[in-house]
């Protein structure tokens, strides 16, 4: 199959790609600068030079080459808005494949690190949260081109953790740099459900081979509260672990970072088990404690 990635020079596409080439597929990336074309060609990704603004139409053209198109791009709302309203248009009637990479974040809630005794499963409504509400509204416009003739899917995974990540651990890491002590916000029992970035690459190796057309389709392999990342980082690094407020927590990680630092997103991968056989191979995120490059992370810049 030929399959076309947006988002093939970043954490969960790059990966992606690699899974892809391995199982005998051809893989064509989105190439915004000759620098990413380069880097696409190592790795045996043709590239396309288009990008999601002013050479968009490049990377629709892209989609209608290929067998399958593959949404991993991490773009701005208004970005991602026009790209999925374009790619479903130039695939309507077409038959061909559309997986959309989304995130629990969608259904996140703002818990002020504190835990929540909700999870959702894929069929499960929820209160969108409002920071992503163009990527829930990218979600319905992929899923509703289903009935245009495109075999549509959204793969919605949870804090996706492996070599390279940027997620929660790192994060807490970063914190001792900032504050000497590995910090969690309020009572630290804020959870995201999380998978490892092999489990999500497998999973949508298996959307791809017998995905329903307009499944949703979870992946979460285990959670980790965020005090108990801390604990172990604290452990690691010979430092305390402390609580910060949120007013703290925004000098540490950014506004953003802390927003996200202080939810709990829960969710189950039904639909998933049921119909595409998914098993998460990678069940604890604490294994990563201890890597050199997390460690790099702790040390002040000078």
């Amino acid at each position: 199959m030929n399959v076309f990635i947006i988002g093939a020079t970043g954490f969960v596409g790059g990966h992606l790609a690699r899974h892809l080439i391995a199982e005998g597929h051809t893989v064509t990336g989105l190439a915004r600068t000759e620098s990413a074309a380069l880097t696409l060609r190592a790795r045996g990704i043709s590239p396309v030079a288009a990008d999601l603004d002013t050479r968009r139409a490049g990377a629709v053209e892209a989609a209608l080459r290929a067998d399958a198109v593959i949404y991993a791009a991490q773009a701005d709302p208004e970005h991602e808005t026009a790209t999925v309203a374009d790619l479903t248009r130039a695939l309507t009637g077409t038959g061909k494949t559309l997986i959309f990479l989304s995130g629990s974040g969608v259904l996140m809630q703002r818990t002020a690190g504190a835990w929540s005794p909700d999870t959702f499963a894929e069929d499960d409504p929820f209160l969108p949260e409002p920071l992503a509400g163009s990527r829930k509204a990218a979600e319905d416009t992929v899923l509703a081109a289903v009935a245009h003739g495109t075999r549509a899917m959204v793969v919605r995974p949870g804090l996706i953790w492996g070599p390279g990540d940027h997620g929660h651990m790192s994060m807490i890491y970063q914190s001792v740099a900032v504050v000497g002590a590995a910090a969690y916000i309020g009572n630290g029992l804020a959870t995201y459900s999380h998978v490892h970035i092999d489990d999500v690459t497998r999973l949508f190796g298996l959307a791809l081979a017998r995905g329903r057309s307009g499944g949703l389709y979870h992946a979460v392999a285990g959670e980790t509260p965020n005090r108990w990342i801390a604990e172990r980082v604290a452990q690691d690094l010979g430092v305390k672990a402390r609580s910060v407020t949120l007013e703290e927590a925004e000098q540490v990680w950014g506004p953003f970072g802390a927003l996200i630092m202080a939810a709990s997103s829960r969710i189950r991968a039904v639909a998933a088990h049921r119909e595409l056989g998914w098993q998460p191979q990678h069940a604890d995120m604490l294994t990563m404690i201890g890597d050199q490059r997390l460690r790099a992370l702790a040390t002040p810049s000078p």
